[in-house]
């Protein structure tokens, strides 16, 4: 089996506007996240530490980088999913995140699995 499928993670997000939490007459806007990770390669991982680079409509870049995911650090068997909701906080009604979570295999080898762009947008914002 290639190597690279051997360290595999998916990982998909989905966002969502807080209205209750926003105040946009004082550019406040609360989005949450839902990041489901599976591990669709064929060694078990263990998330370690996350990064993510938020960006606003204006093009202020923020830099996120800690341990784990909301106080977790998941061992992910082949095949195991695991999930979690956090949010962010922008100026700007709409805005970006991406970033990566890092990995340490149960042989050890470390290695990062990329989290596509995904927009944070109050609806009816974007087209």
């Amino acid at each position: 089996m290639a190597e690279s499928k051997k360290y595999e993670i998916a990982v998909s997000a989905a966002p969502q506007y807080v209205a209750e939490q926003s105040d946009p007459v004082n550019d406040s806007y609360v989005f949450a996240y839902t990041i489901t990770i599976e591990n669709v390669g064929t060694v078990a991982a263990q998330l370690i530490s996350r990064h993510w680079i938020i960006t606003d409509a204006g093009g202020e870049v923020r830099e996120v980088r800690g341990l784990g995911v909301v106080g977790q650090q998941p061992l992910l068997q082949p095949g195991d999913k695991f999930s979690y909701t956090s949010g962010c906080q922008l100026s700007t009604p709409v805005g970006t995140m991406r970033g990566s979570y890092q990995l340490t295999a149960i042989d050890g080898k470390q290695f990062d699995a990329e989290i596509r762009e995904f927009t944070l947008a109050v609806p009816h914002v974007l087209h």
